[in-house]
């Protein structure tokens, strides 16, 4: 093939590229096509920044969440589902979701600075008793965990000591969810009564 028929194929296929469907320039993202993503990037990213922007208002935030959501596209652009809806609404659907989820850690941030600035404010404490009260506590909470059975223990601290969530909680204990709900809810029972926690 010569040199001018090769740069004729290459311009047709960048003219396939181009015009494909998104759900196909998508499909392509996963098989690490970048040309395809970049075809991507310029038909959707200004949809995705306006969206955020919508949402955080703030020109600067909204760039940079604008771009993780388009870097997650090129990350998890394996697990886009054409069965579950068109490629357009999988990325808008992870803008808004990104943009929401930044507007809730400022807010929380927010909300934590002010109870630290309440509490740097507040009266002055004992730390020793402090100390006392806390070691006495966790020695409470000790105790009370032996009166559970051994299968509500080990939910129990999987779920609230180890930091899973209830399913893979289940998926350790290779017990179904609703076992270990109840596991859960009745091991969280006795331990509220034992330590004498008003419900």
């Amino acid at each position: 093939m010569s040199a001018s028929e090769r740069r004729l194929q290459l311009v047709a296929e960048d003219v396939a590229v181009a015009d494909q469907p998104l759900d196909d320039l998508v499909g392509r993202v996963a098989l690490g096509d970048e040309e395809a993503f970049e075809v991507l990037f310029q038909r959707v990213g200004g949809q995705v920044l306006g969206l955020v922007r919508r949402v955080l208002r703030d020109p600067a935030q909204s760039e940079e969440v604008a771009q993780e959501v388009l870097v997650e596209v090129w990350r998890t652009a394996t697990r886009f589902d054409r069965s579950r809806g068109s490629a357009s609404s999988w990325i808008m659907t992870m803008a808004h979701a990104r943009a929401v989820d930044r507007v809730r850690s400022a807010q929380a941030a927010t909300a934590r600075d002010e109870r630290v600035g309440r509490r740097d404010h507040g009266r002055e404490y004992d730390e020793v008793a402090e100390e006392v009260e806390l070691r006495m506590e966790q020695q409470a909470v000790r105790s009370c965990l032996g009166t559970l059975t051994d299968l509500q223990r080990e939910a129990v601290q999987l779920a609230y000591y180890g930091g899973y969530t209830y399913r893979e909680v289940a998926e350790l204990l290779d017990a179904p969810l609703g076992t270990v709900k109840t596991r859960l809810r009745d091991g969280l029972i006795r331990l509220r009564d034992c330590l004498g926690v008003v419900a």
